[in-house]
């Protein structure tokens, strides 16, 4: 039963690779070989590759300062990071809160089979994350330093603990995950805050590695020190994989204890947890006058409601609203060597500067594409928009209406902070918030032709539409092309003897026909297309 279970529990988290949703079907051999070997390439090829070349970096300092604990201790750090990361949102929703757990529960299966199941997968997946980081570091280790029967046993032990310690600490962080999930009424934008903070920790410790490592390897006897006595368990835990024997006996029964403690505690909560459905607070009804809406003011609701109900939607169609106004403060900060900067590079080229700054807020608008998907993410229930008493216009509209109230602010917001870093004069200010503006317009309009032109209504998961279609991804590159023209244009194609306004009067004239022409089209033979679907 316990093999089932585990077989079960793995083909549900690799499912994609063996099932094509949108086909409803089963993926060919050589489909379900293709997506395998391109899984094995992303973990063992790119992320393992990095963490080689960074063992290979600072293995033999360490060694040669006499520090192999610190070398262990960094990287089971980094592996034990990566592995909690990679199975604590699986912890999450395969073991506390899966959607199976009525039907399990239901059937003459032992609880404490269902758990170490559920376990069992956590445990895989957080090993395979894990042994991306430790495994190279050991090899390299080995090839480094002098090998011996207590080294070899204490990097295959130093694996094998920071597997345990990384399953106990996905279990309790998922316990907490879990029970704040059912405390929480707007999910999705938790959701959308934490995955902006991991992609902002993770640029911020890219961007500072390269100093960090420097600083490590040229303090490497000041921070050991430092370590020794403040943070002995993490001494002890480094001299594991160097081989030192009471260090890999105090350690294991240290992660062993955590483990059973652990283990106890699931076993009281798990029960309660898995059928548990949430707060539900009780309600009094209150008799309340209801504001009567218009048309455009329902059907915008109802948009925006689309919208901030699926972190999805938001994270991959609507980062543009977060990167402008952080945009529009750093150039507030440091828009003064920014410019300087570019007058420095471009000094020959006048105009150059607002070109490129120009240039710059509409590259940031072009992040922001949700016309695009938003008649796909209709799907099968399009036919309550085509059912009720309105016109397909007023439907294309409310889509446009989203992005451009999205998008526009934030433009906005930064050609504001422009007009307060470079001295325009107030033609050339007139055009700068202008441009960028028809541009978000013409961005929305596009999209949103795309998304007439080539809609997958037929999909399983929201993120078919949004992530994986041929018009979101023509969308965003088209975007990046258009900006990238009107900078080229300049720079490259003596746009720059036109001076900036009479250059940008021309991109923006151009721009504005393009945005009437596509305007007629959705509104006559978009309506007519929508009707039709």
């Amino acid at each position: 039963m316990l093999s089932v279970l585990l077989k079960k529990q793995m083909t549900e988290i690799f499912r994609s690779y063996f099932y094509d949703a949108k086909k409803n079907r089963s993926r060919s051999k050589a489909g379900t070989a293709a997506y395998l070997i391109f899984f094995v390439c992303i973990m063992v090829g790119l992320l393992g590759g990095m963490f080689t070349t960074l063992s290979l970096a600072i293995c033999g300092a360490f060694m040669a300062a006499g520090m192999d604990w610190l070398y262990f201790a960094i990287m089971g750090l980094l592996s034990v990071l990566l592995g909690v990361f990679g199975s604590v949102f699986n912890t999450y929703s395969s073991l506390y809160l899966s959607k199976d757990n009525d039907l399990l529960l239901s059937m003459p299966i032992p609880v404490n089979v269902i758990i170490t199941s559920r376990l069992l997968t956590v445990y895989l997946m957080g090993l395979m994350y894990s042994l991306v980081v430790i495994l190279p570091a050991v090899i390299v280790y080995w090839a480094t330093a002098p090998v011996s029967v207590s080294v070899i046993f204490g990097g295959l032990l130093i694996i094998f603990l920071i597997s345990v310690f990384v399953l106990t600490l996905s279990c309790a962080l998922g316990w907490v995950v879990a029970k704040i999930s059912l405390k929480l009424k707007n999910k999705s934008f938790i959701t959308v805050v934490i995955s902006l903070a991991f992609i902002g920790g993770y640029y911020f410790f890219y961007f500072k590695a390269q100093t960090l490592i420097e600083d490590l390897l040229m303090n490497a006897a000041v921070y050991g020190d430092k370590i020794k006595g403040s943070a002995y368990p993490l001494y002890l835990f480094g001299k594991v994989g160097a081989g030192d024997a009471f260090a890999m006996l105090i350690v294991s029964l240290a992660i062993l204890a955590l483990f059973a403690l652990m283990w106890a505690l699931i076993s009281r909560s798990f029960l309660k947890i898995a059928t548990s459905s949430g707060h539900t607070a009780k309600k009094v009804y209150k008799e309340t006058a209801v504001k009567q809406k218009s048309i455009a003011a329902a059907l915008l609701a109802k948009e925006f409601g689309r919208f901030t109900s699926s972190p999805n939607y938001m994270l991959n169609c609507g980062l543009g609203i977060l990167m402008l106004p952080i945009a529009g403060v750093m150039l507030l900060w440091q828009g003064g060597a920014v410019i300087s900067a570019l007058n420095e590079i471009f000094g020959t080229r006048a105009g150059c500067a607002p070109v490129l700054l120009c240039g710059a807020v509409c590259l940031l608008a072009s992040m922001n594409d949700m016309a695009a998907p938003s008649v796909s993410l209709e799907g099968k229930s399009l036919w309550l928009m085509q059912s009720l008493p309105i016109t397909p216009w007023q439907v294309l509209r409310a889509k446009l209406s989203v992005q451009l109230i999205l998008t526009g602010i934030p433009v906005l917001f930064c050609t504001v902070c422009l007009a307060f870093i470079y001295p325009y004069t107030p033609l050339e200010l007139l055009l700068t918030v202008l441009v960028p503006m028809l541009y978000a317009l013409l961005s929305a309009l596009f999209g949103l032709f795309l998304g007439l032109k080539m809609p997958n209504l037929n999909w399983t998961n929201e993120i078919t539409p949004i992530k994986q279609s041929a018009c979101v991804t023509i969308a965003l590159f088209s975007g990046f092309g258009y900006t990238a023209l009107m900078c080229a244009g300049f720079m490259l194609l003596n746009g720059w003897r036109l001076g900036f306004v009479g250059y940008m009067s021309i991109f923006g004239a151009v721009t504005l026909a393009l945005c009437a022409l596509l305007y007629l089209w959705i509104k006559k033979r978009g309506s007519s297309l929508f009707a039709q679907l």
